[in-house]
């Protein structure tokens, strides 16, 4: 499903000749330096597919008795449109009917530059700053013919616009547009699955290139500064890093405190980027130069089988809360919990992802969505420690006929973590 030219063999092979891992993989930071990476991207998301994205959703509204939808700036209008724009107390948000072209509805001078990523036909529609934009909505509704039909509103679209839009068009009926909307970016195509695993392959290489560089003393801020440089070096765009040392590495989504890398430090990063609009998001943990103590190695382990049998159990036609289910059990076994208590897994096994990172549904107990082909998510059921250390390893998956594949492959072992 476009698998890309990505020499993994080759990656390895440099990582391992200049990882600044000695033996039982203790992270030094040796001073040599990985050789430079370059990974084959893929094109961005071509103006047919978008063509057959719309088509697709025309289909699902006119199954549904929907007249249109709304989609404002986000993920979702440039997954439409190809419009990157960003919210802001000024609409700019696309209008697809039932029938016909969709129109952009966006400020006067915001034109030129909304019309820069438009890559689909579609008129656009402006307002200036003492006119309401919603009554453009209105208009295009009635000239349509489907102001009598339920509207749908995509889930992330903001009040405002519904309360406006009821002012102008008294006795509009609102409905959910995840019938369409969500029902069709859950469900990836195989370029859509190409960005992402691409999106995974920078994201895996730019780990090797930061592991050698981390240095004793270094902050947090530091490590995501390195990290970033990476990913803008292999062709990726927008990294982000959470990096958590020590004991802080047990609070899922960090701290706000000042932390610096020391000796025996167990280092968790959880980092991504994005490649033409897909995310990436990968966590790894591993023990800064020093040798894992028993526990860490421990618990280490217990997260790796944790995502393994997370992978097992995500099979085409099963809810996916019963994922979660799995891990929870074998966790429970081994005496963590039960369900969400700490010491254990106090976060769902897995989310969504695709143009977000994070996106519907996810592998959470009680999510009775059945898994398909096309879908897909991350695996990372972390075992937390409070006030010692917590271990998460995260590797995303795209569910297949045959079941799932990986878009990266979880290490072999705490002394081998970017392997």
């Amino acid at each position: 499903m476009g698998r890309l030219r990505v020499d993994r063999r080759g990656l390895l092979g440099a990582g391992a000749a200049a990882a600044g891992i000695v033996s039982a993989g203790i992270a030094t930071g040796a001073a040599a330096q990985p050789r430079p990476q370059t990974i084959d991207l893929p094109p961005p998301i071509t103006r047919e597919e978008r063509l057959a994205r719309l088509a697709k959703a025309r289909s699902l509204m006119q199954a549904q008795g929907i007249g249109a939808i709304i989609v404002e700036a986000g993920a979702s209008l440039d997954y439409y449109t190809g419009v990157q724009w960003w919210r802001s107390e000024r609409l700019t948000g696309a209008v697809i009917p039932a029938q016909g072209d969709p129109i952009i509805v966006t400020p006067f001078f915001e034109r030129p530059s909304v019309e820069e990523s438009l890559a689909i036909p579609a008129e656009v529609r402006v307002w200036q700053e003492d006119e309401e934009p919603l009554k453009l909505v209105a208009d295009f509704l009635r000239e349509r013919g489907v102001a009598a039909l339920p509207v749908g509103f995509e889930e992330t679209d903001r009040f405002f616009i519904l309360d406006r839009l009821q002012q102008q068009l008294p006795g509009v009926r609102i409905v959910s547009a995840n019938p369409v909307v969500r029902a069709s970016r859950m469900i990836k195509s195989a370029t859509e699955i190409a960005l992402m695993k691409a999106a995974t392959d920078v994201t895996i290489a730019a780990f090797r290139q930061l592991h050698p560089r981390m240095r004793a003393g270094w902050t947090a801020a530091q490590v995501e500064n390195e990290f970033g440089k990476a990913v803008r070096s292999l062709g990726g765009s927008d990294p982000w890093g959470l990096v958590l040392f020590g004991p802080a590495s047990a609070l899922p989504h960090g701290t706000g405190k000042p932390q610096k890398l020391a000796r025996g430090d167990v280092v968790l990063l959880d980092c991504g980027c994005s490649v033409h609009g897909y995310q990436a998001d990968v966590s790894r943990t591993f023990v800064f130069g020093a040798r894992p103590t028993a526990e860490q190695r421990k618990v280490w382990y217990q997260v790796h089988r944790g995502q393994q049998i997370a992978f097992a159990a995500a099979r085409v036609g099963v809810p996916a809360g019963s994922v979660d289910d799995a891990v929870r059990r074998a966790y429970e076994s081994w005496g963590y919990g039960p369900g969400y208590k700490l010491p254990g897994l106090s976060h769902r096994t897995g989310h969504g992802i695709g143009m977000e990172g994070h996106e519907p549904v996810n592998l959470v107990r009680g999510e009775t969505t059945l898994l398909a082909p096309g879908m897909c998510f991350s695996d990372e059921p972390g075992i937390y420690l409070p006030g010692k250390f917590g271990v998460r390893l995260e590797d995303c998956f795209y569910m297949a006929e045959g079941g799932p594949r990986w878009f990266s492959t979880p290490p072999p072992s705490i002394d081998r973590p970017f392997d």
